[in-house]
């Protein structure tokens, strides 16, 4: 029989064991963060039906979706009736129309999973990846502090993750769409393939944008005015000063510089620095249904990796899954394409491995006494493993200094009639011979001295 040649499938990520601790330490550290500001934890099936996930509101993310097939439905010619979920947003607008009656409005969920995409295979892009979401769902109607809330959750889980310096910035989709009405691109598909365009402008640059836009009939005054607009800069403030000043007397257009303003006076109020969140005109979001305040964050020391973070409030989304009106605001991060840059750029390291200490086995006669002291140590909050094949104390050490187990533990018969054990840190080459007695407040303090 010929051997199947291993090989992981294209578009995903795989992991060496102490590099899926360092993944796994990030998703901690992100649910551990939204957990502060009072989220709770929400997960849906990897599939949804096909009526549920092509609601034609995803934009070109509905292009990427894989289906799913039993053999028997695929031999008797049936069509797909699911389908892998390609973000945690529509999965999430119809969990809660399906739960409304169960649950207490505002409803403030986190959702940390995997979703999929049919992206071309390359460097860097995935088509299985995680996502972690937040998002405030709202009964008939949600307050804009909560479009405040969101990226200062945003702020308090890097800050935590310590990547170095990161921006959000922020927009308002009604500005845009706004001045639009007013210069007179009034037929709203227009509108909305106006954004998608602009939201390219870092990828592809001023000219080519100009250029499409005026392939979308939009006026050359138009499209001048818009791309002047969008290069505003300056601080937050004088961003806001100039949007004010604007002669611009369209209701949509003033109401989107009042929610911003809102957004950026809740965010002083939540104590985020001023110099971690920028106005940022530039930003549109490409997905159909963000219709106000819109989101992305950026690692200020690696502007290539793209942004890290993104989202935005949402007011009509569940409107195919329920009469009722949930509107909504949310943020997700990236997780395996943000894990896989910063590894790639030598930012994450291999982290340490669960067990902090290697019990070894000198003497087969002492076999009780080595499960007894990795039961106290594991009792006083240690990870601690067992060698449990025993052999050549020089393969033992091999193997907790290739497995990355700082701390060894040894004791022979000499020692246990000592009433001793032999505590080895492997990294710091120190080496103690401790009363059992005290074993692990001794092996705590030789980790963390």
């Amino acid at each position: 029989m010929s051997l199947i040649t291993p090989r992981t499938p294209p578009g995903t990520m795989e992991l060496l064991p102490r590099q899926q601790v360092a993944f796994q330490r990030m998703l901690d550290t992100i649910r551990r963060g939204y957990e502060r500001f009072g989220f709770v934890p929400v997960e849906t099936p990897v599939f949804e039906t096909v009526e549920t996930l092509l609601t034609k509101s995803g934009g070109e993310t509905e292009k990427q979706v894989y289906f799913v097939q039993s053999t028997g439905a695929i031999q008797q010619g049936n069509k797909p009736e699911l389908a892998l979920r390609f973000d945690l947003t529509v999965p999430l607008a119809r969990y809660v129309a399906e739960h409304e009656r169960d649950l207490a409005f505002p409803f403030r969920r986190y959702q940390i999973q995997r979703v999929y995409r049919g992206e071309r295979a390359q460097r860097g892009r995935f088509r299985e990846f995680y996502q972690c979401d937040i998002d405030v769902i709202g009964k008939d109607s949600l307050s804009a502090h909560y479009d405040a809330e969101i990226p200062a959750v945003i702020h308090h889980v890097f800050t935590e993750l310590n990547f170095g310096g990161f921006t959000i910035n922020v927009n308002n989709r009604k500005i845009l769409l706004g001045l639009l009405d007013g210069l007179g691109v009034a037929d709203a598909d227009t509108r909305a393939l106006v954004l998608r365009e602009i939201d390219k402008l870092d990828k592809i640059g001023h000219d080519k944008v100009r250029a499409s836009l005026i392939g979308l009939n939009v006026s050359e005054h138009a499209a001048d005015t818009i791309l002047s607009l969008i290069a505003m800069t300056g601080t937050n403030a004088e961003t806001l000063a100039a949007l004010g000043a604007l002669d611009i007397e369209n209701a949509i257009f003033r109401e989107g510089v009042a929610e911003l303003t809102t957004v950026i006076d809740g965010l002083r109020d939540f104590q985020v620095p001023d110099d971690a969140v920028r106005i940022n005109l530039a930003i549109a979001r490409g997905l159909d249904y963000y219709t106000g305040t819109v989101y992305e964050t950026f690692l200020n020391d690696h502007p290539g990796i793209g942004s890290v973070c993104s989202g935005g409030r949402y007011e009509n989304l569940a409107s195919h899954y329920t009469k009722s009106k949930l509107p909504g605001v949310g943020i997700s991060i990236g997780a395996t394409r943000l894990f896989y840059q910063l590894m790639d750029a030598g930012l994450i390291k291999d982290a340490a491995p669960t067990a902090q200490v290697l019990v070894t086995q000198l003497d087969p006669a002492l076999s009780a006494d080595y499960f007894r002291m990795a039961s106290e140590l594991r009792a006083a909050g240690l990870n601690t493993e067992i060698q449990l094949d025993g052999g050549k104390i020089a393969k033992q050490m091999k193997y907790a200094d290739r497995a990355g187990i700082p701390v060894v533990l040894l004791m022979g018969s000499d020692e246990k009639a000592r009433g001793t054990a032999t505590l080895k840190h492997l990294v710091k080459g120190e080496q103690v011979e401790v009363p059992l007695a005290e074993l692990a407040t001794r092996a705590k303090a030789l980790l963390e001295g």
